[in-house]
């Protein structure tokens, strides 16, 4: 058995979906099984227009039930005044029954996130996203500063301890760097390999 992961993203300018290509290639390069899914977008299509939003993803969009099939998810977003956009909470809110059935207990989940500017959040964003997961018993799994792009002082880049990231800029005019990629990607790796092997052990 190989594990199965969901990488679920909140895309509204694309950077979070750049960025989850690179996540996505480390978790097929561990060997697991990936499912990519989208949060249900609650904005209405006049509101995204006022913001500038890209073009809708034509992802499937996950459903709370969907969770109970997968050993782990890998949570991708942009921050929103240093938490989690409403997508993203609403969609735990509407988890109650799985909470009830204790359905993700001990399963595996990590974030990669962005910001506007170098000091937006992203830490803010992970901790703040963590009590989503302490309450099902879901393991929370950082990377920590493994990576060296995570020390660079010298220019701009996302990420953290507490997973992968990007900065994108005011409006959005910043790309995902190629650091950030080789961090999503180790963070897509590491997070893989973990989970396959607790469910390799799991079913021996």
């Amino acid at each position: 058995m190989v594990a199965k992961i969901a990488v679920v993203i909140y895309s509204l300018y694309g950077h979070t979906s750049t960025l989850s290509e690179s996540v996505v290639a480390g978790l097929k390069e561990a060997g697991a099984h990936v499912e990519v899914f989208q949060f249900q977008e609650i904005l209405s299509d006049e509101i995204r227009g006022k913001m500038h939003a890209g073009p809708k993803s034509d992802l499937p969009v996950i459903t709370p039930g969907d969770l109970a099939k997968f050993d782990g998810f890998l949570f991708g977003f942009g921050t929103r005044y240093g938490r989690a956009p409403a997508a993203v909470s609403s969609f735990f809110d509407a988890t109650g029954g799985l909470w009830a059935s204790g359905a993700l207990v001990g399963k595996f989940a990590g974030v990669f996130f962005g910001t506007g500017s170098a000091h937006g959040g992203q830490e803010t964003t992970a901790l703040t996203t963590i009590p989503f997961f302490a309450h099902h018993g879901i393991i929370y799994v950082p990377i920590g500063f493994v990576r060296p792009e995570l020390s660079i002082v010298d220019k701009t880049v996302g990420g953290s301890a507490y997973g992968a990231g990007y900065v994108a800029g005011g409006q959005g005019q910043l790309p995902v760097t190629e650091e950030d990629k080789l961090v999503g990607h180790y963070q897509g790796h590491s997070f893989g390999t973990l989970v396959n092997t607790f469910v390799k052990g799991r079913d021996l």
